[in-house]
């Protein structure tokens, strides 16, 4: 996908630019190209930016470990504005304290959006933190089946018999 040239999308039909997106992002490690349409839109002092993507990625399970694909869809909007002295590098503390209105995105008026990179941000922000492969899984073969087996000879996976062992020894 190119850049788009924000001064350019004045004179476009309806001050909007629509990208049909099939191909793979780079950096975004995808089974499937990325499907789907980019919508930008010139809205004076702001860019309308709308995005309705998807890809099939593959996850591992946070319990089981085991891989499994997972149908990544990005259904978004963001609103980015357009400042003159945006990107402009502050001499400014390390910490300090930020107010909730200047947490907004901000593109030069005489500059480009690149949607290519705004999509790879959307669909990395799409992938679910919590990534299990069923919503039932038990988790490693051995040790979540441990946990609920009240049997007298419980296996005890070794790396975990000294905690097995200070464990026995407090009370109650």
């Amino acid at each position: 996908m190119d850049a788009i040239f924000i001064p350019q999308l004045t004179k476009a039909p309806e001050r909007t630019e629509e990208i049909q997106v099939r191909e793979f992002l780079p950096g975004l490690d995808t089974l499937t190209p990325v499907r789907g349409v980019i919508r930008v839109r010139h809205c004076g002092n702001y860019l309308e930016v709308l995005a309705n993507a998807e890809a099939i990625i593959t996850c591992t399970c946070n319990r089981c470990l085991q891989q499994f694909n997972h149908r990544l869809a990005v259904d978004t909007s963001e609103v980015i504005w357009l400042d003159e002295t945006a990107n402009q590098v502050e001499d400014l503390p390390l910490e300090r304290e930020v107010p909730l209105e200047d947490l907004v995105e901000s593109l030069l008026p005489q500059g480009y959006f690149h949607p290519s990179e705004w999509l790879y941000e959307q669909m990395c922000l799409a992938i679910p933190f919590r990534q299990l492969c069923d919503r039932n899984c038990q988790g490693i073969e051995g040790t979540a089946k441990n946990k609920s087996d009240n049997s007298a000879e419980k296996t005890v996976d070794k790396r975990w018999a000294s905690l097995e062992a200070l464990k026995k020894q407090l009370p109650g």
